[in-house]
């Protein structure tokens, strides 16, 4: 016996505005909800002028993310010196007025052999923990040292777009670090941590 299957006619129906489905597109996130600082925050944003057009870059991106984290442009000072070697003096200073809640510093360390830019790089760091534990005042740095950088196109376009990434990192950073302070200092004026 000979068995045909046949596939159920479907009726085509007119499409109609009722009738036509989008099809499925993923939501998008939420944007996220950060936290609000209890107190006003002010930022000094110390950056060197050696390779501007890549470290800009992290300036810009720092901008724009901190200002998503409740810190507005009006809350941000920006200073600019020669290189990174000059960053921590700049740095202690600043914390020493007082003005400051957090100092970001930013800039490229590169040229002069492998040991001379490592070791511009480790005392500008090294610097820069000192000034935040002389002063209480949180420093975050986006000083950059890449093993190898080479004055081309296709080396400043990679920085450039790693600086953004450090921009938007730094940000976070400095911005989670002001509300963790603030609580700590909250629970220490309250005697629950001392």
């Amino acid at each position: 016996m000979n068995q045909t299957l046949l596939e159920p006619q479907v009726q085509s129906q007119p499409q109609t505005a009722e009738t036509i489905v989008a099809p499925d597109v993923p939501e998008r996130p939420p944007a996220p909800v950060h936290p609000r600082f209890v107190k006003p925050q002010r930022v000094a944003f110390v950056q060197s002028s050696w390779h501007r057009d890549v470290v800009e870059e992290c300036r810009i991106a720092f901008l724009a993310e901190i200002e998503a984290r409740h810190i507005t442009r009006a809350q941000l000072d920006l200073f600019e010196v020669p290189g990174s070697f000059e960053i921590p003096l700049h740095a202690q200073l600043l914390a020493k007025t007082r003005r400051y809640t957090a100092i970001v510093a930013a800039g490229l360390v590169v040229d002069g052999g492998i040991y001379r830019h490592e070791f511009v790089a480790d005392t500008v760091i090294k610097a820069l923990m000192d000034v935040q534990l002389r002063t209480e005042v949180p420093v975050f740095s986006a000083v950059l040292t890449p093993q190898q950088f080479h004055d081309s196109a296709v080396h400043h376009e990679f920085f450039r777009k790693h600086f953004v990434i450090k921009g938007i990192e730094v940000a976070e950073a400095c911005a989670n670090t002001l509300h963790s302070l603030e609580r700590l200092r909250g629970q220490v004026a309250a005697g629950i941590v001392g």
